[in-house]
């Protein structure tokens, strides 16, 4: 793959990701974007790593539905607060979350290992005809994996 086909590549996940993002903040479903700011403070009242920052995309707390979130929300919610890795696609999906294919990191499941059931994966679907979203702990995750296969990205 050119480097041309992997930027082109990269900028349609990036846009499906904020799509998915989109979606689930729409739906008022207690789903949260928080900045990388916001991550760090987390991560700091948790004594995690910030070398975790990017295995996250979103927090969750589930009695939050429709309010607009704010940073003291991590004091008073922290033991309910969920973190969540979003993966999306438009595949048409009326069984979601069966079909779905997608890619992780070792340091995502790193650190959904590190937090337990405080670490879920939020399977989006944003095909018009089955619009969907399924919330999985890791341990959920490999109950229902199919295929699971590593893949080196090497950088020289």
């Amino acid at each position: 793959m050119s480097k041309e086909e992997s930027f082109k590549l990269s900028l349609l996940n990036f846009v499906t990701e904020k799509q998915g993002i989109d979606y689930l903040i729409a739906e008022q479903t207690g789903f949260f974007l928080i900045d990388k700011e916001t991550k760090r403070v987390l991560l700091d009242k948790l004594n995690i790593s910030h070398s975790y920052l990017r295995s996250f995309d979103m927090v969750f707390i589930p009695r939050m539905k429709g309010i607009i979130f704010k940073e003291q929300f991590i004091e008073t919610h922290l033991d309910e607060l969920i973190f969540v890795e979003l993966k999306t696609t438009k595949k048409y999906l009326p069984e979601s979350p069966k079909g779905f294919f997608f890619g992780a990191t070792e340091k995502e499941f790193n650190f959904g290992k590190l937090v337990g059931d405080k670490f879920k994966f939020c399977l989006v679907c944003l095909n018009p005809e089955s619009p969907s979203y399924t919330m999985l702990t890791i341990d959920e995750l490999d109950k229902i994996v199919k295929i699971k296969r590593i893949q080196y990205q090497i950088n020289l």
